[in-house]
């Protein structure tokens, strides 16, 4: 879990949201600024991906205040993105790590553990995407097992196209082989 406390610009647009917001509201944060954060990935990004909030009233005080476009996003180069398309695995949630607790005093962004990070970005499937699947990889490392399980188990059953993200994690799994010599 990261005790740091986050560096800018992240400081300074996170405690402004923070200060934005009337009552606690917990984020559940994916993707570069979860890796980033927990995990030091440095490719640069510039959103807080997000795939809940709660209490869920909230969610148009962080997208008026932090979205793109925003005054804040403007002047901090960064902005908080609600991601409306992403299938996770069915029991995410009961794997969520802190990023910065007590960091601020009403915004508490929790993120997805590493597979589910990986299994989030399944379908997209991007070169960023298959460059971060890498670097969590080798960054935690990556038990091969653990993540076909809970492929298996808790996310192919909701995916739309299975047969295609069968093939993805088949070349992914190859992709992580190939980057451990001695595997």
């Amino acid at each position: 879990m990261s005790t740091r406390r986050p560096e800018e610009p992240w400081a300074g647009f996170l405690g402004a949201l923070d200060s934005s917001l009337t009552e606690e509201t917990t984020v559940h944060c994916l993707g570069g600024f979860a890796i980033h954060a927990l995990y030091g990935l440095a490719r640069p990004t510039r959103d807080v991906d997000a795939a809940a909030v709660a209490p869920y009233h909230q969610l148009p005080v962080l997208v008026r205040n932090g979205g793109k476009g925003s005054p804040l996003a403007r002047r901090h180069g960064v902005y908080f993105d609600f991601v409306t398309v992403v299938t996770l695995p069915h029991d995410y949630d009961s794997r969520l790590t802190p990023i910065y607790p007590d960091a601020f005093v009403r915004l508490r962004l929790l993120a997805l553990d590493a597979y589910d990070i990986v299994l989030s970005k399944l379908e997209r499937n991007q070169r960023h995407d298959r460059e971060d699947v890498r670097y969590l990889a080798d960054r935690v490392p990556l038990d091969l097992s653990v993540l076909m399980k809970r492929y298996q188990d808790e996310l192919r059953l909701y995916l739309g196209r299975p047969d295609r993200e069968d093939l993805t994690m088949r070349l992914w799994i190859e992709m992580i082989r190939e980057g451990r010599p001695f595997e």
